[in-house]
């Protein structure tokens, strides 16, 4: 589930395994790749001029994206609030894989997600979060009911298929 806390951040629903995973990741990213990166931007430098040394803008640029993620994940973290997996009683609510269908599609087309913190995509799975207009939409829902809702100016209808706990 999302609220909004005095600060107007909302929190992130995560599983205890999805928190620590996240824990990790920064710890990693914090001290061993840190480390590698500050060594590789060393070692391009010795290489003599910066301006057209490729390496050494590469590692920069490894630099950035490493600290922006490091960001990312001390606010999510932050703003965390560790659940259990949701009960396998076919409501949709954060931590479920949901499968759906369009309305006019058939059942071969159907399509599954998991509802949470884009930031703990699972391999192979996609993940909406609580406040994408479909999350909104179906969020509180049960198995087999048809919900409308509207993106992009576009009114779309879905009907929940089915709704389980994820298990990774």
């Amino acid at each position: 589930m999302t609220q909004t806390d005095q600060t107007g951040a909302s929190t992130v629903w995560l599983t205890q395994d999805a928190f620590d995973k996240l824990q990790a990741e920064l710890e990693h990213l914090k001290g061993p790749r840190r480390a590698e990166i500050v060594a590789e931007i060393s070692a391009a430098r010795e290489e003599g001029d910066l301006k057209e040394n490729g390496g050494y803008h590469a590692a920069r640029e490894e630099q950035g994206k490493n600290e922006l993620r490091i960001v990312q994940l001390t606010d999510m973290l932050r703003r965390a609030e560790i659940g259990e997996t949701p009960p396998d009683d076919g409501i949709v609510e954060p931590g479920m894989v949901v499968t759906y269908k369009f309305e006019g599609d058939d059942d071969d087309e159907a399509e599954s997600f998991l509802l949470g913190a884009r930031e703990i995509e699972p391999d192979g799975l996609t993940v909406y979060s609580p406040q994408s207009p479909l999350g909104q939409a179906i969020n509180g829902r049960s198995k087999g009911e048809t919900v409308t809702y509207e993106v992009n100016g576009k009114t779309q209808t879905v009907t929940i298929l089915d709704a389980k706990p994820y298990e990774g």
